[in-house]
């Protein structure tokens, strides 16, 4: 594909026509130029009245079902090239070059998109490229740190206690839950406790850290980037407000109101403040039902994990077929993975149905112009997305095996259901079991969706979509990427997918959309940069929290035993003991065997004949010390070189600046040219040309210079 060449360019006006180089008026402006032309005279278009009101635009046409669709045509077949001479074959390029999946090495044909589907799409897709690009050094790192992790795993020291019978089989663990479940060996976990290395180990720190640099290049960068693209397209000088604050039809249509704008004074429409009043607070309410409904379905399945723990343990422990197994698949994780996928369905459920219930409260709103509705929108479907999304990924990173109490004294929701713990092998390998379903369910079936259910129009909505699955997508690989180093991974091999099943709907099954002008990604960018601050706290809290990287530098360096093997001795350590003949008769197991009088549980307290029995030991409060230090020195590191960063990297790069003054200078100077041209011919009429010259020095201000150079 030729580039496009390269012009200086100025806002079009039809007194200075000669100016511009039109080699032929047809085609002088771009498709999408003239689709968004046609569209702006049809959606004003008046065409009757009803009980002394008019009615306008083609919307309302739509709606009242005089037309069943309304949209501008693809140029041409996509699949062959046309025999028509003045057909230009943009379409049959882009499907050849850009919308196959043979072609996802190339670069994306960014300015023919630009010119045949507009600004805004060009720019969706610039930056999903661009995204994409930025991740596959996010996944080169993150798979450099989970193959550490797996080269590691054989000399992890606390899986090799736990997994020695002489150490991990020896210790007897407290039932985890009450009356249905029996005590255990604790090198039953040996299986997943290896393969929780896999993502808890040191390498976690330092791609937390280095994730929280990633985001803020990625967002300095793609600034740079954007800023190139503006002077490209020519939207340096495009005051977005100029095209997104003219009113919506329908905000003309339903306001019958009128009163005198202070700026332009004229009337125009307007929603009297009561109105506007009363369907906020619909508005409001109805998207606080639903995020209630959004909590309300977590904690169901938080109460599901709670019910069906008893019953998986009860299985997994007299099932013969099952013992094979049970090291790797624990009831811990068995009710962790079935959770996960009832989440997963629920998640797509109520995001199916609230989908339509914004977009309806959002009409309902009646806002006044097109920036207004989609801004209003976006953030409506974030926010329940948000929820939505990540609701149970907060749950288990930081809600999970935080409230539970110890034996004897456990913590119940509802007084019924005795609250979960942790997998024996920590709670990040639950985290990152959560995130890998939702996030890999997410994607491979929204991918399949697209690809096989079909669409026949394209038009903000649907490219509202697109960027919020991107954006929601964005906030997995950042906010619990410390969880899981694989994430980017799959999000760079889910966008390549998806940059092609994208163009290849957009060229081939949906109806040309109607293009429109956008100079950014829009508020889109303020969502991004918020999840890049919240991901260096979440990730942090998560590192501190959810794994056992902390205790086991405490251990390291205040605690160990051996100085030879400073890590020998942590299992022991981590775990306290509780005497069996404590347990109130209602927790104490069906099936005792009566063979132990002691059990061990995960926490930090004083053995039952000490005298401070059962309360915190000092271990204790130091390594909650060292969690706090630990996220106010992370979080001020990573924000100090985030700062430093986006200071260094100026938002507009230096050619460009160089580049719009050149251009704005020129452009000033050909019309003044122009204009000074022009002058002098209307006085050349009836005037000589000498008098017509001292005219126009005269009025240029230098006539004493030129006859001080006659002389």
């Amino acid at each position: 594909m030729h580039p496009e060449p390269d012009y200086f360019t100025a806002p079009f006006s039809k007194e200075r026509q000669e100016l511009y180089l039109i080699d032929d008026e047809n085609t002088f402006f771009s498709p999408s130029v003239r689709n968004r032309i046609v569209f702006y005279i049809l959606t004003r278009c008046p065409y009757g009245t009803e009980e002394g009101k008019r009615k306008f635009g083609i919307k309302r046409l739509l709606n009242n079902g005089t037309y069943s669709a309304a949209y501008p045509l693809h140029d041409c077949q996509y699949w062959k090239k046309s025999n028509d001479p003045k057909c230009e074959n943009e379409r049959y390029t882009l499907y050849r070059e850009w919308a196959r999946f043979p072609r996802f090495y190339k670069e994306q044909p960014l300015d023919l998109i630009r010119k045949y589907y507009g600004e805004k799409i060009g720019i969706y897709f610039a930056w999903l490229g661009f995204y994409t690009e930025m991740l596959f050094f996010a996944a080169v790192v993150g798979f450099i740190c989970f193959l550490y992790g797996l080269f590691t795993m054989n000399e992890n020291m606390s899986s090799k206690e736990i997994c020695n019978p002489d150490i991990g089989g020896e210790i007897i663990m407290c039932p985890l839950c009450d009356r249905k479940c029996d005590y255990w060996r604790l090198n039953s976990t040996c299986e997943s406790s290896q393969y929780s290395h896999l993502f808890d180990n040191v390498a976690t720190l330092f791609f937390a850290i280095f994730m929280g640099i990633w985001v803020t290049l990625f967002l300095e960068f793609w600034k740079r980037r954007q800023a190139r693209l503006e002077y490209e397209w020519d939207l340096v000088d495009f005051e977005e407000e100029q095209q997104q604050l003219q009113l919506r039809p329908e905000y003309e249509a339903k306001c019958t109101q009128k009163r005198k704008n202070p700026v332009t004074q004229e009337l125009e429409p307007y929603l009297p403040l009561t109105s506007q009043a009363i369907r906020f607070c619909i508005s409001g309410t109805t998207v606080l039902f639903w995020i209630s409904l959004i909590i309300a379905s977590m904690i169901a399945v938080i109460v599901y994990r709670l019910a069906v723990y008893a019953a998986f343990a009860s299985i997994m422990e007299n099932t013969e077929t099952l013992q094979p197994i049970r090291g790797l698949l624990t009831p811990q994780l068995a009710t962790s993975v079935t959770a996960s996928f009832l989440n997963f369905v629920i998640i797509m459920i109520l995001n199916f149905l609230y989908e339509r219930i914004a977009i309806w409260i959002t009409d309902m709103e009646i806002p006044r112009t097109h920036y207004e509705y989609e801004n209003r929108l976006t953030m409506k479907m974030f926010l329940f997305q948000f929820v939505n999304y990540y609701s149970s990924c907060f749950y288990v990173a930081f809600f999970k095996g935080k409230f539970v109490g110890y034996p004897g004294s456990y913590t119940y929701m509802f007084n019924r259901w005795r609250n979960e713990e942790c997998d024996p092998a920590g709670c990040l390998i639950e985290l990152t079991t959560q995130l890998t379903i939702v996030m890999a369910g997410k994607q491979i079936w929204g991918n399949i969706q697209e690809a096989i259910v079909p669409f026949h129009g394209f038009h903000s909505i649907v490219y509202l979509l697109f960027s919020i699955h991107t954006v929601i997508q964005f906030g997995f690989i950042t906010l619990f990427v410390a969880s899981f180093p694989l994430a980017p991974l799959l999000a760079l091999m889910n966008n390549i997918l998806e940059i092609r099943v994208d163009s290849w709907k957009l060229t081939t099954q949906f109806r040309r959309p109607v293009a429109a002008k956008a100079h950014s990604i829009g508020i889109w960018q303020e969502i991004l940069n918020g999840m890049a601050i919240l991901s260096v706290v979440t990730n942090a809290f998560i590192v501190a929290f959810t794994s056992d990287m902390i205790p086991r530098l405490v251990y390291y360096y205040a605690y160990f035993a051996d100085p030879d093997l400073p890590m020998s001795g942590y299992i022991n350590n981590s775990l306290s003991v509780f005497q069996i003949s404590d347990f109130p008769e209602k927790h104490k197991p069906e099936q005792n065997t009566g063979k132990f009088t002691s059990c061990r549980y995960r926490d930090y307290r004083y053995p039952p004949d000490h005298e401070k029995q059962y309360m915190h030991t000092m271990q204790f409060w130091h390594i909650l010390a060292a969690k706090m230090a630990f996220i106010i020195i992370m979080e001020h590191v990573v924000f100090i070189v985030k700062f430093f960063v986006a200071w260094m990297i100026p938002d507009v790069p230096s050619e460009v600046k160089a580049k719009i003054k050149r251009e704005k200078y020129l452009t000033q100077r050909i019309l003044h040219e122009y204009e000074l041209n022009k002058l002098k011919q209307k006085l050349c009429e009836g005037r000589t040309c000498a008098s017509m010259e001292k005219e126009v020095l005269a009025s240029e201000g230098i006539v004493e210079l030129s006859e001080a150079m006659e002389l």
